[in-house]
């Protein structure tokens, strides 16, 4: 196809059937309304002026030289749309998304068919309203995703409590307080502010009242009933993500209407990715829109079902720019053949089955509270320690079993599974299992791990207290892995039942008998495959140039207080003040985020999330700071949160979310 030229419209208003009006930012194809186009939609609360305008600067431009209108849009309340945000994922949200599709679709510069596309919020969605089944949209591409918000989303894991709840909703509140651009919305701009400030909700308070898979998490989880989806879906994720079940779990709910690529990365768009290797993001999701909004005969639609970069003995490092790997393809994805190992002797992981009414074997396993500090982030953005970093420290602190040393390369792709029996004295706990690849030097790699709320051992909807002393048997799913082991390194099983700040401590702490004769570890074998090469990206730096005023740092620290028998994590994460060179306006997000725990106390947690917002102009600057706090009780959950606004450094506005106590639920 020829390339076209295009033009960009900076702000374009929407009105939905409601009166509200949201704000949109279209790249327009020359030409379009007399030779009419398809179009690209994403729905996002990020701020399309400010908050994604890089990566969008990096993508809706080459569609649109392409031929492929771009419409992004911000959902209601957030950057220049009217109005305040309800929530993630809510029935207001969707229904706003498939009248927009319409909108799009009935416009004079559109052809009638429209793609949904996004990372992280806008994949969700884009899979959320392609259940919907709105007429005019064809096809989706999800990128870093869930199909099941209760397991594969930030709140909460298996019943456990992911940390990454306080600091999302911390974020939120950072993000839906700020202004909206006075240049856009006119005089306006401060009602609007006020209006967010005043009525913005804190999302952790509807979230903790949910804390087992009910019919809130289910809204939104296309895993409810995959047949909903109809058209295709490409589905991208990385490694080093926490959304990397997506991909495999949406082939095996939507088979061949889905197609799945999960390469090495963090939470980022895979053609400026970290680590390397990238892909050509933009040259497959052109072929994908010519394909499914066009009827172009590309072959796209013949890619294989799955394909997966398989790291290749990794190292932890302070930044890895590049993991060393290959990629593999398979035509159809089938679930794949497990190799089974068992515990011979202590400590030793051997191949085969566990030996059927073996005596018990019991290993007592209670990890100090302050395990997983090696754990990185649940949702990564940097390759630096937001990664896991070398498991050391961690595996001292729980109990492991090695495998001797590798004869052969062993490769696997998929989802690894444990089994095993324990008992416990108290009524509630943790569980974190950890696969490992131990270099010949000793170096400890995190391959996949999994964590359970041992009172979800039976499901996430209706958990039951332990019964004390009695013998229960567990079955953990861990996160899926594409990974080579290499001849003579080790394969390693490491259980903990603390994995924190990742996972919050339950209210007891009395740990576990694991019945060593009981556990069987089951790794999902890569098997049939054909290697293949996946194109990167011609342009080796996509993302646009901005003004830098003042740099970006990062900072992850963890201080142990001896004394005070005490540990913190801490993170300080600056984006710098980087100023856009046509739209004049500068910005700059500061989050500082500290959690402690006593290692012998799960009562002492706490978790404090700050994010403070700067937007400036000459002659004109707005703050918003925003607090987000947990601590715990024996029964209850202990939050609250405060918003204060400023204009020209005078503090005009505060919000206080009071403290609020809401139940522990078996958690």
């Amino acid at each position: 196809m020829t390339a076209r030229g295009f033009s960009t419209i900076e702000n374009q208003w929407i009105t939905l059937k409601d009166g509200t009006r949201l704000a949109a930012r279209i790249w327009m194809p020359d030409g379009a309304e007399n030779d009419p186009v398809p179009a690209v939609f994403e729905f996002l609360p990020y701020r399309k002026r400010d908050g994604t305008s890089l990566r969008d600067e990096s993508t809706y431009p080459v569609f649109a030289v392409a031929g492929i209108a771009g419409v992004r849009v911000d959902i209601r309340g957030s950057g220049e749309s009217d109005g305040v945000i309800d929530g993630e994922y809510t029935e207001l949200e969707l229904a706003n998304a498939c009248e927009l599709i319409a909108w799009i679709a009935a416009q004079p510069w559109s052809n009638g068919s429209v793609g949904m596309m996004g990372i992280s919020w806008g994949g969700f969605n884009s899979l959320q309203v392609a259940a919907l089944r709105p007429p005019a949209l064809k096809a989706v591409i999800s990128i870093a995703s869930t199909v099941d918000r209760y397991n594969d989303d930030i709140h909460y894991k298996n019943g456990c409590h992911l940390s990454a709840q306080l600091s999302w909703a911390a974020t939120m509140l950072g993000y839906q307080s700020r202004s909206p651009d006075p240049t856009l919305v006119g005089e306006r701009w401060k009602e609007m502010w006020l209006e967010r400030l005043e009525q913005e909700p804190f999302f952790m308070e509807e979230w903790l009242t949910h804390q087992r898979r009910d019919a809130f998490w289910r809204h939104g989880s296309i895993s409810q009933d995959f047949s909903n989806v109809e058209i295709p879906a490409l589905v991208i994720a990385g490694w080093a993500d926490g959304y990397r079940n997506t991909p495999l779990a949406a082939v095996e709910g939507l088979g061949e209407k889905a197609k799945a690529l999960i390469g090495p990365w963090v939470h980022k768009y895979p053609h400026f990715a970290w680590p390397k290797p990238r892909t050509d993001f933009h040259g497959e999701a052109i072929a994908w829109w010519n394909k499914w909004l066009r009827g172009e005969d590309n072959g796209i639609d013949m890619l294989p079902q799955t394909r997966a970069y398989i790291l290749d003995a990794i190292r932890p490092a302070p930044r890895r720019e590049f993991d060393p790997g290959f990629w593999v393809a398979k035509d159809d994805w089938k679930p794949p053949e497990m190799q089974c190992f068992y515990v011979e002797q202590f400590g030793k992981l051997t191949e085969g089955m566990p030996i059927p009414q073996a005596p018990e074997h019991t290993a007592y396993l209670r990890s100090p509270l302050d395990t997983g500090t090696a754990s990185g982030e649940y949702f990564t953005l940097k390759p630096d320690a937001e990664m896991a970093i070398d498991q050391r420290s961690d595996d001292a602190a729980s109990l492991t079993f090695d495998t001797t040393p590798l004869a052969a390369d062993h490769d696997y792709l998929g989802r690894p599974v444990l089994s095993l029996s324990l008992r416990s004295e108290a009524l509630t706990g943790n569980l974190c299992a950890r696969l490992v690849d131990i270099h010949p030097d000793g170096t400890a790699t995190r391959v996949a791990f999994g964590v359970i709320n041992l009172t979800h051992r039976d499901g996430n909807a209706d958990p039951a207290p332990l019964p004390p002393s009695e013998k229960v048997s567990i079955r953990l799913v861990l996160d899926a892995c594409g990974y080579r082991f290499r001849k003579g390194h080790r394969i390693r099983l490491s259980l903990s039942t603390a994995y924190w700040p990742m996972i919050l401590p339950p209210p007891d702490d009395q740990g576990v008998e694991i019945d060593i004769a009981s556990l069987g570890l089951a790794l999902p074998m890569l098997g049939e495959h054909r290697r293949v090469d996946i194109p990167e990206p011609a342009n080796p730096d996509p993302l646009p140039k901005y003004i830098e005023h003042a740099p970006a740092a990062a900072k992850r620290q963890v201080m142990r207080d001896l004394s005070a028998n005490r540990t913190e994590y801490l993170i300080h994460e600056d984006t710098g003040l980087y100023e856009h060179p046509e739209t004049g306006l500068s910005t700059r997000q500061l989050r500082e985020e500290v959690w402690s725990i006593s290692p012998a106390d799960p009562l002492s947690m706490t978790g404090n999330s700050t994010w403070t917002c700067d937007m400036r102009r000459p002659g004109w600057f707005v703050r918003t700071v925003a607090t987000a706090k947990i601590a715990c009780t024996k029964t209850d959950w202990v939050i609250n949160a405060l918003v204060t606004a400023y204009e020209a450094d005078v503090q005009i506005f505060e919000k206080v979310f009071a403290e609020k106590r809401v139940p522990r639920d078996l958690m």
